[in-house]
C-alpha cells in the first residue's frame, strides 16, 4: 500500500514559480512510475509530467514542455514538480498518482495510488 501526499501548491503571480512536492508512504514507492495530474475548475483532469520508478525516464504534457520539470528522490520517497513560468491556465488543483503497472499521462485508470492534491493558482 502506499500513501500520497502533495504539498507546494499556492498563489503566485504569472511567470512565478513553484515546487510541487508528493512524498509517499510505502515500500513499493520506489518500484512506482509516478505522475502529476491537475483537474481545473469545471474540466477533465489531466496529466502533467510523468516520470518512470528508475528516474531515467520523463513525459510532459505539451501544454508544460520547458516550464515544467519532474524528478524524484526515491531515498526520500519523493517526487517534485518544479513549475517555471506559471501561466493563469496553469491554475488548477494538482494531484499526484502512483502505479507499479505501465501507465502514460491519458490513462489514469491504471494508477492505482492518489493523493489528495493541492491547489495552484496563477493571478494574471
Amino acid at each position: 500500500q502506499v500513501q500520497l501526499v502533495e504539498s507546494g501548491g499556492g498563489l503566485v503571480q504569472a511567470g512565478g514559480s513553484l515546487r510541487l512536492s508528493c512524498a509517499a508512504s510505502g515500500r513499493t514507492f520506489s518500484r512506482c512510475n509516478v505522475a502529476w495530474f491537475r483537474q481545473a475548475p469545471g474540466k477533465e483532469r489531466v496529466g502533467v509530467a510523468l516520470i518512470t520508478w528508475s528516474g531515467s525516464s520523463t513525459n510532459y504534457a505539451d501544454s508544460v514542455k520547458g516550464r515544467f520539470t519532474i524528478s524524484r528522490d526515491n531515498a526520500k520517497n519523493t517526487v517534485y514538480l518544479q513549475m517555471n513560468s506559471l501561466k493563469p491556465e496553469d491554475t488548477a488543483v494538482y494531484y499526484c498518482a502512483a502505479t507499479q503497472r505501465v501507465a502514460g499521462l491519458t490513462s489514469d485508470g491504471r494508477y492505482d495510488y492518489w493523493g489528495q492534491g493541492t491547489q495552484v493558482t496563477v493571478s494574471s
